[in-house]
């Protein structure tokens, strides 16, 4: 696994450890992040006897060949028989050298480590449903290279990724795809590792009283919140990566029935007794307002990288994934029934901030 101590990372781990009694995992860990992973672990450890006992936290790096791994720790992995390539820079103003070295470059060192893999059954990948960047109207779970632009290097590197997966898979390589969408904290605890893009958004209407003034970049009701809760995510990778029928597929995780930008707008008010009033903005003269005038991001929350996603008109059709999960118990709640859990969660951890590990 790459991406442990991650936030999807760490709630997958044990659950594909508890599904695949008798195995082992090797999880990829940066040197910098050992400690964390450490401490992770032990709390994994403490909710499920045995657990550390069945991981090893092997110092690597996914941008450099091997993985940086050493000797006995690359002999491991290339007897692995299932590999999850979580890590990616999650962050919508990631500078492009990062995005790429750890997005594209680290993807395709995975890929070289699957190749040698002489026992790999699959390869699971988790990308992101917005490689489908600024395509307006439905992008469908089959749907890759529609010509679409992109919002920023974050999806462009996704993108470059999931190209080279989806050649991969072109090629043999038995991969699924996994590409969830904007994830937030836990549906029933709210528990997240940072508050950005829906978080950024929320804090933006609560600093404002009575009336919230928001930006419309785009129709409020048409453009879509494609929100999904890091529970349904993690379920559903822990079921689909069990059954052998979703060999070569895609799946989008993420909300059939997203609500509009105005509805999770005026969900997020009416919890912080607030009002909703839409000014019409250009996106363009919005975006360069905020993003040009100094100390205007700070003194708003709202970075511009944000704003895009106001304005931006593309459904997910998500067919594959609720066909696939049917019966198992495993569905993706609505927002409305997890705002509160989510808000409350965020405002009772300040300490919490936007920053990706990197």
């Amino acid at each position: 696994m790459t991406g442990f101590p991650g936030f999807l990372g760490s709630a997958l781990l044990p659950r594909i450890l508890d599904r695949r009694p008798g195995s082992t995992a090797l999880c990829v860990v940066q040197q910098h992040h050992l400690a964390t992973a450490a401490s992770r672990l032990a709390d994994l450890d403490a909710q499920v006897p045995g657990t550390a006992a069945r991981v090893t936290l092997a110092a690597g790096d996914i941008t450099v060949s091997g993985l940086g791994l050493g000797p006995a720790d690359l002999e491991d992995a290339l007897s692995c028989t299932e590999v999850f390539h979580l890590a990616a820079v999650y962050d919508l103003a990631v500078p492009e050298r990062v995005a790429r070295a750890v997005n594209v470059e680290g993807t395709d060192r995975v890929l070289d480590l699957c190749r040698r893999a002489v026992d790999l059954a699959r390869l699971h990948h988790v990308s992101t449903c917005y490689v489908s960047g600024d395509h307006p109207g439905r992008f469908g779970e089959d749907d890759l290279d529609l010509g679409q632009g992109f919002l920023n290097h974050y999806e462009a590197t996704k993108f470059e990724s999931e190209v080279l997966v989806a050649a991969a898979r072109a090629d043999g390589l038995p991969v699924t795809v996994y590409r969830p969408g904007m994830v937030v904290g836990d549906s029933r605890t709210g528990q997240t590792q940072k508050f950005d893009g829906p978080y950024l958004a929320a804090e933006f209407i609560r600093r404002q009283r009575g009336i919230a003034v928001l930006p419309q970049v785009g129709p409020p009701d048409e453009v879509l919140a494609s929100l999904v809760p890091r529970d349904y995510v993690v379920e559903a990778i822990d079921v689909l990566s069990a059954l052998p029928s979703t060999v070569g597929r895609t799946y989008a995780l993420t909300d059939p029935e997203p609500p509009t930008a105005r509805q999770y707008a005026e969900i997020v008010a009416r919890h912080y007794g607030r009002r909703v009033v839409w000014v019409p903005a250009p996106l363009g003269l919005a975006r360069t307002v905020v993003g040009l005038v100094p100390g205007l991001e700070r003194l708003l929350g709202l970075p511009a990288e944000v704003l895009d996603y106001f304005a931006t008109r593309t459904r997910y059709d998500t067919s594959h994934a609720v066909r696939d999960l049917a019966g198992t118990g495993v569905a993706c709640p609505r927002f409305e029934d997890y705002a509160a859990t989510m808000l409350d969660f965020m405002a009772a951890h300040p300490e919490i901030s936007s920053a990706a590990m990197v």
